[in-house]
């Protein structure tokens, strides 16, 4: 079930994340501004925070098997619809429903590796799904340089090529999957016997077979910690997209349709991410037993003075910048495994997809924010690309100081 959802969800991306390789071209061919383009991104982070909000909770009643084959079949559908744009309206309102439907895939995955993972173990569990999310990164930035460098076609098609795999990973997932282990017939015992259990699952035990969806959202929000953690990964998303979008941007530069070598060298971002995911999420089980704020205090703290190291870094040393980028990448995502399984922990198992649509929702409002801010910066600033490093350190910073709270 694990690799089920891994593989569906490592397709996911191509869905979502290619933007930032587009951008440049839409930039040129359209005439839009890279603050309205930023503007752009905040809408699809935006729908995706709502998305989040309610899909969460559906998760919990539908299951994942339903909800992420849906989304990967809705995702692919918007992006050739984004490609087909020639504004700001025709472009802006198919990527915002977009995020809506990409929202639909991962609380709902999330839930589905709680139902099938023990407490001591989901560090590790949640290391691999966020590492197949990075790879997702991965195969994003590679499909969109294929597009661009290597077949020489224009940003239109960076939707509507990657985003074919999204189909196979959302049929595969439907006929692969299955939501709970009484799906298979596996016998699982309820609350405190259950092998595995968090403090926080043995208590909410007696009541979450009875529960209500208006009853998950009130126990979310009066669970003070998990909302400081929440408010946390805000910042830390902020600063993961603001890497994702715009470091493809910085290395593209003017010559976006050039042979300059040098806009290969992002695929170290993405890769860092995915390898840190999965270190972390072992290392929170195995190292602090399964306490997970140390982890991402740990993480936000060095992906700040590593974001803050690339702005020195000259663009033309690309050596020193990949092994840079690597790290910076490494350690903003890798405080995500240890994010995502704060909810089981906390909040209980039957909770857990409600939880982390609450949290993904606040992780893409304040993501949104981000955005038009990062392309004002850079437009105001002469275009200035590497402006966005100090902006992504100062925002590891401030998760980083939030996660302070968080700790139990």
């Amino acid at each position: 079930m694990l690799l089920a959802t891994m593989f569906c969800y490592l397709f996911f991306y191509t869905g979502r994340q290619t933007a930032g390789f587009a951008i440049p071209g839409i930039h040129e061919e359209l005439g839009i501004s890279l603050t309205m383009l930023g503007w752009m991104s905040a809408t699809l982070f935006w729908c995706y925070a709502v998305g989040q909000f309610i899909n969460g909770n559906l998760g919990d009643l539908l299951g994942a098997r339903v909800m992420m084959s849906s989304g990967a079949v809705i995702s692919c559908a918007l992006n050739w619809v984004v490609s087909f744009g020639q504004g700001v309206s025709t472009l802006f309102i198919p990527w915002g429903a977009n995020g809506f439907a990409q929202s639909m895939a991962w609380a709902p995955g999330s839930r589905l590796i709680s139902n099938w993972w023990g407490h001591h173990e989901r560090g590790k569990a949640f290391g691999f799904y966020v590492f197949a999310a990075g790879m997702s990164s991965v195969l994003a930035f590679t499909t969109s340089l294929i597009v661009l460098d290597v077949l020489q076609l224009g940003w239109r098609w960076i939707f509507r090529l990657p985003v074919l795999l999204m189909l196979v990973g959302g049929a595969t997932y439907f006929f692969i999957a299955r939501n709970r282990p009484e799906d298979l017939g596996f016998q699982v015992h309820p609350g405190s016997s259950e092998p595995g259990v968090s403090p926080a699952e043995k208590d909410a035990a007696g009541t979450e077979q009875e529960e209500t969806s208006r009853e998950r959202y009130a126990a979310v929000f009066r669970n003070w910690r998990f909302m400081v953690a929440s408010l946390a990964i805000g910042f830390q998303n902020t600063a993961r997209y603001g890497l994702l979008i715009w470091v493809p941007v910085y290395f593209l530069g003017k010559d976006w349709k050039g042979a300059d070598a040098t806009k290969w060298i992002s695929i170290a971002l993405p890769v860092g991410m995915a390898l840190g995911a999965m270190t972390s999420g072992w290392i929170s089980d195995a190292l602090f037993k399964s306490k997970r704020s140390p982890v991402i205090i740990i993480c936000m703290f060095m992906a700040a003075a590593f974001a803050f190291l690339m702005y020195l870094v000259p663009r033309e040393s690309w050596v020193v910048g990949m092994i840079i980028l690597f790290f910076s990448g490494f350690f903003v995502y890798g405080a995500q495994s240890s994010f995502w399984a704060l909810s089981p922990d906390l909040l209980g198992r039957k909770r857990t997809s409600t939880g982390i649509g609450v949290m993904n929702f606040f992780a893409y409002a304040l993501a949104g924010l981000g955005e038009p801010l990062i392309g004002y910066v850079i437009e105001t600033n002469d275009y200035e690309y590497g402006l966005v490093f100090p902006l992504v350190g100062t925002a590891c910073l401030i998760a980083a100081l939030l996660s302070l709270f968080i700790r139990r």
